[in-house]
């Protein structure tokens, strides 16, 4: 849902820029409260990680693929306000380096695929652990649903914008059929990825799992050969035996291997917003990117010809340079909550 130059107008275009601005603003002092020394090495992974995997388009329907969105995922592992941050960074160097998503588009992207996906998946998971047992399997369910409802969500957002600043003349209920219809499919690819993440970081880390906070696992004792709840009192260990410098290399070694590996068998289908603006005539004032002579534009390194090679090589750098671009901005988050708490400038 990378949405081009020229789709929609500039002064569009701008409003969403500020209302991305703010939010961002917004989301810097939220996230201080939200990372800590065990949560901002993992926030950063978690850019890398969705960095990888948008790389990794799933057919969907007949010539159209979708591919992760992020903002559920990463709101439920590292919280909101980190979330989306981000997913705003995966998008920052996806528009600069790879001529994904255009650069006076930014602010359009960043409501749409950042803040939209990310409100409406965290309003939905918190709704639903409300209602539901607080275990394990509640966290996953909650997670799917969730992202299940924040793709269309998104695709909803951006048939708004275009009612106000498309720059074509289509009809606008074409354009949110098609649009809502495809985003749900690609809605349960989104589901099954970001509930099969979060299981796995919770089943071996559930203090690391935002989401997953307050989550205690009642210890169980065989009793005549059966497994029985042990009684509530009998409190289990709030973390996993597995180190965090594990779970952080092995996510890494994971983003590395989907984008420099996987990603050369995606889908190479369009996906539902390239899709639908093909279909029905959105795409006829897209603009040049102001990327497109990146080394790294489309996806591939410059001047290398193997595609294969050229593919995984810009996967690898992506992952490397968002990785390192997150951890930086998220280090220095932390960094500022803890000169915000620290002694002398609590005192009085």
């Amino acid at each position: 849902m990378h949405v081009p130059d020229g789709f929609i107008d500039a002064p569009t275009s701008a409003v969403t820029g500020v209302v991305a601005a703010g939010a961002l603003a917004v989301s810097l002092r939220g996230a201080r409260r939200e990372l800590d020394e065990r949560t901002a090495p993992l926030a950063g992974l978690v850019a890398a990680f969705i960095f990888a995997v948008q790389m990794l388009n799933f057919p969907v329907a007949a010539g159209t693929s979708g591919h992760l969105l992020g903002g559920a995922l990463a709101a439920i592992l590292v919280g909101p306000y980190t979330a989306v941050l981000c997913v705003s960074v995966v998008l920052l160097m996806q528009g600069v380096l790879f001529a994904d998503g255009g650069l006076t588009a930014l602010g359009v992207n960043i409501t749409d695929m950042a803040i939209v996906t990310t409100v409406v998946a965290y309003a939905v998971f918190k709704t639903l652990l409300a209602v539901l047992p607080r275990s394990r399997r509640s966290v996953t369910a909650a997670s799917f649903v969730a992202a299940l409802l924040s793709v269309p969500a998104a695709a909803v957002v951006f048939t708004l914008l275009y009612a106000i600043g498309g720059t074509t003349d289509v009809s606008i209920g074409k354009v949110a059929t098609a649009m809502i219809g495809v985003h749900v499919l690609i809605g349960i690819g989104e589901a099954v990825i970001t509930a099969l993440t979060v299981a796995a970081v919770v089943a071996v880390r559930p203090d690391l799992v935002h989401g997953a906070r307050g989550l205690r696992q009642r210890l169980q004792l065989k009793v005549n050969g059966e497994l029985v709840d042990a009684p509530a009192r009998t409190p289990a260990p709030a973390a996993a035996r597995t180190s965090r410098r594990t779970v952080w290399i092995t996510g890494l070694v994971t983003s590395l291997v989907l984008a420099g590996f996987v990603s050369f068998y995606a889908s190479a289908n369009p996906d539902g917003l390239e899709k639908v603006a093909h279909d029905q005539g959105i795409d006829k004032k897209t603009e040049p990117h102001h990327s497109s002579d990146s080394p790294l534009a489309d996806y591939g390194v410059k001047d290398v010809t193997n595609a294969r090679l050229s593919g995984g090589l810009a996967g690898v750098i992506g992952v490397g340079i968002t990785v390192v671009a997150g951890s930086a901005v998220f280090w220095a988050v932390r960094r500022r909550r803890d000169h915000d708490t620290s002694p002398a400038s609590t005192s009085v």
